[in-house]
């Protein structure tokens, strides 16, 4: 026989006639232990890869990956203006991974009805502006309208917002804009969003960028901002240095410095949080990798001990102990392999669940999504199971050794 220690493991593991009383409770033990482990274990990265792409996405979706502004800007929604040109569309878009550009105009103002006022940041976009991040989240009416031709006073609001100050859609509201002196223009509401990202729910209205040049007396060509997008948000960081080595001696025509950014530099609290979260799931990846592991030690060792005389006979038909070690490895792997099965249908169909039926809440003021995000990647699936298995199998070499304690002369003669 080829391969004689693994027909004796296969005998030892399947066979239910020759298996003794004290087995089933240690392979059971060890079987759960190990399915416990791995279905913890994807469920932790399902919900933390979840978790960082919708916050990452709604980040995004606001703000783009890079944003363009003027290299003397502040941090507030008050920005200086910088030109954008056709010509400079064409350098953006020509650089690897620019997808998309969309020149931006942001105007502090304040929305005021009869009963309340609330302080607001108009967003003011174009009309080939791309919607698909809003209408993913619109949950009333439209989005606004925005012809070529002349600027529109239709705005998107957030459901915050329109709670706030008791609005609805078609409501015409008015807003103010502090300046030299107040300005107001009357606004009417085409439809309402709701991210549940509170930091931006509570400020951002969405309408005409024109609404914000006129405002602030620009240029057609002059906007707050440029946003742009990537292919690859773990480029943006890259691309934005690459893009200011570029455009830093290139001032526009009106004397303005671009300056790009990457919006993890801009909003580096949210990101720096997102980063935490890696360092808490390597915690419990550990965790549950040690839980693992010494159970299936502790299956091993009983198996080891209740086939001692087993063991014996062997050595005394000439089975050295590095043969007899790997019969051993070989049931263990066989344990190892069924906990896996169930850790990953276990895993799995509750990733499923949580996936489809948001079973599990969450308040959104706290975390910005109002259930458990959960993201299911095959590859992170299929590297947690090879580690599994070879962090599990690497952990019972040693208490594999014990075989070479037993003495044929003693074990024999123990039934």
């Amino acid at each position: 026989m080829n391969n004689w220690k693994l027909y004796i493991a296969n005998r030892i593991h399947f066979d239910k006639s020759n298996r003794k009383k004290a087995t089933p409770p240690a392979i059971r033990v060890a079987v759960a232990g190990v399915a416990l482990g791995l279905a913890v274990m994807i469920l932790s990265v399902a919900i933390v890869i979840g978790f960082k792409q919708e916050i990452r996405d709604k980040v995004v979706g606001f703000g783009s990956h890079i944003q363009i502004t003027s290299f003397d800007s502040n941090t507030t929604y008050e920005k200086h203006p910088v030109q954008f040109t056709d010509s400079l569309r064409n350098v953006l878009l020509a650089h690897e991974g620019v997808v998309r550009v969309d020149p931006i105009g942001t105007k502090l103002g304040m929305i005021k009805t009869d009963s309340d006022f609330m302080g607001v940041v108009l967003k003011g976009v174009l009309p080939d502006y791309d919607w698909t991040f809003f209408k993913k989240y619109l949950i009333d009416g439209n989005l606004p309208i925005l012809q070529d031709s002349t600027a529109s006073n239709e705005v998107l609001v957030s459901k915050t917002i329109a709670d706030k100050l008791g609005l609805q859609v078609g409501d015409k509201i008015y807003c103010y804009f502090v300046q030299e002196q107040v300005r107001a223009r009357r606004f009417l509401v085409s439809g309402i969003y709701q991210t549940d990202f509170s930091d931006y729910d509570k400020l951002l209205i969405i309408g005409d960028a024109r609404q914000v040049q006129r405002l602030n007396g620009w240029e057609s060509d002059q906007y707050s901002e440029i946003e742009l997008l990537l292919n690859d948000f773990n480029r943006a960081d890259d691309i934005a240095y690459d893009l200011y080595t570029q455009l830093i001696n290139h001032p526009d025509m009106y004397g303005t410095h671009y300056y790009p950014q990457s919006i993890r530099a801009l909003n580096p609290i949210f990101f720096g949080w997102l980063d935490l979260l890696d360092m808490n799931v390597w915690i419990i990846l550990i965790l549950m990798a040690a839980v693992s592991g010494f159970t299936m030690i502790s299956g091993l060792l009983i198996i080891i001990l209740e086939r001692a005389n087993m063991i014996g006979i062997l050595k005394a038909l000439g089975a050295n102990n590095t043969s007899i070690r790997k019969i051993f490895l070989y049931v263990s792997t066989f344990l190892v392999g069924k906990g896996m099965i169930w850790g990953n249908a276990i895993g799995i169909a509750l990733c499923f669940i949580q996936q489809q039926f948001h079973i599990i809440k969450l308040n959104p003021e706290a975390y910005y999504v109002p259930y458990v995000p959960i993201e299911l990647n095959f590859w992170y699936v299929l590297w947690l199971n090879i580690g599994c298995m070879v962090i599990s199998v690497l952990m019972l070499i040693a208490p594999s050794y014990l075989v070479a304690l037993i003495r044929p002369a003693k074990s024999i003669k123990f039934e």
